[in-house]
């Protein structure tokens, strides 16, 4: 920018977006955010920058928004068995919410069997003419490799891993969302709470474990050993026959809404109803849930909020002037030093599950 006052740059040259910063006194992340989620700003600073946008006459592109001029417009996904509920909705929420930004996505899919997979998914992005990368890979093996340095400058968000990592994360909790199922058998009379859980491979299953045991530990119940399932209906169907044996169970926290629904199916099978005899609660809130026999209480995640903000992080870094530092720390150190930066979303973006109750949970003994 010249020296004039005008707040205009260099004669010759067409504002950019690190030009709109200087002039409204913040970073270049805030006027990103402002032209992204304006929500998330506080109004005098939106007024400012908004301000500056019209005086020097800004117009955002899609090629601003990347580091390198001449940007693809395409985004890079990682993603994980995009057959099973959880993932599918991460991809398709990251997709909707590319499409709102004017991207596209090109998609990879990680094996799930092979701890070199993230590597070797990695390398051939680097090839393909994408501006940054979003991993859904909800594995300990990815996650574990994402904490050591990875072969990639590309900006990289994480979406559906709710880990310490040092990437900008968008994910559901599912510490917490686990949490409220186990406290709301146990409100309503239940002495303790069975799981069936997913595959210790997956980030989630491990969470959602952890969780159930830390609330039965806390209240001072029994703690049963878990029964692992492989997230399929037809697993916690035959897991399910195996339960329906104890008289002792009365609740059931599944990992997620597939497994309840075979678990379901099982325990009516042995004459042991839902929730007559025994109270089930599932993870996920599928679309089915709610048209189940009976209608299953389970823990609704919002995928779209999840697609919404991996997107919005990953176009925040998007923005940032080739000559700033790439570094997640340093980047983050001079936002919160910012005044006008106290509304700039962490880095960790977790979003709250909600606990939807219907049919399939009562107090015991109770019949309806």
């Amino acid at each position: 920018m010249d020296d004039s006052g005008n707040g205009r740059p260099e004669e010759g040259r067409s504002p950019v977006l690190e030009d709109v910063a200087k002039l409204a006194q913040v970073s270049a992340m805030t006027v990103s955010r402002v032209l992204h989620s304006p929500e998330k700003v506080r109004p005098q600073t939106r007024e400012r920058v908004m301000a500056a946008v019209r005086r020097l006459g800004y117009r955002p592109k899609i090629a601003a928004r990347v580091p390198a001029a001449g940007g693809s417009g395409i985004l890079g996904v990682i993603t994980v068995d995009n057959l099973r509920y959880g993932p599918a909705a991460t991809l398709y929420a990251i997709e909707q919410a590319a499409r709102r930004h004017d991207y596209m996505i090109s998609v990879l899919r990680l094996d799930a069997s092979d701890d070199r997979a993230l590597d070797e998914t990695m390398e051939l992005l680097r090839g393909l003419p994408v501006d940054g990368i979003i991993v859904g890979a909800p594995l300990e093996s990815a996650v574990d490799r994402l904490r050591a340095p990875l072969p990639t400058d590309l900006p990289l968000v994480v979406a559906d891993a709710a880990e310490d990592i040092p990437f900008p994360v968008a994910a559901v909790d599912q510490h917490a969302g686990a949490a409220r199922a186990v406290r709301h058998l146990l409100s309503l009379g239940h002495e303790t709470v069975w799981h069936l859980a997913g595959p210790p491979v997956w980030v989630d299953a491990r969470s959602r474990q952890d969780a159930w045991r830390e609330v039965l530990t806390s209240e001072g119940r029994p703690v049963p050993e878990p029964i692992i399932g492989d997230w399929s209906a037809r697993s916690g169907y035959e897991l399910g026959r195996l339960i329906a044996r104890d008289p002792e169970v009365t609740a059931v926290f599944a990992a997620n809404d597939a497994m309840a629904l075979g678990l379901q199916r099982a325990l009516q099978a042995a004459g042991r109803p839902v929730p007559d005899e025994v109270s089930v609660v599932g993870f996920d809130d599928v679309p089915e849930s709610g048209y189940l026999i009976p209608p299953l209480t389970t823990v609704h995640q919002d995928f779209r909020e999840v697609g919404r903000r991996a997107v919005q992080l990953l176009l925040e870094q998007l923005a940032v002037p080739e000559a700033e530092p790439k570094a997640a720390e340093p980047e983050a150190k001079a936002d919160v030093a910012e005044p006008e930066d106290e509304d700039a979303a962490p880095l960790r973006s977790l979003i709250d599950p909600k606990l939807v109750v219907r049919e399939s949970t009562r107090p015991p003994g109770r019949p309806r």
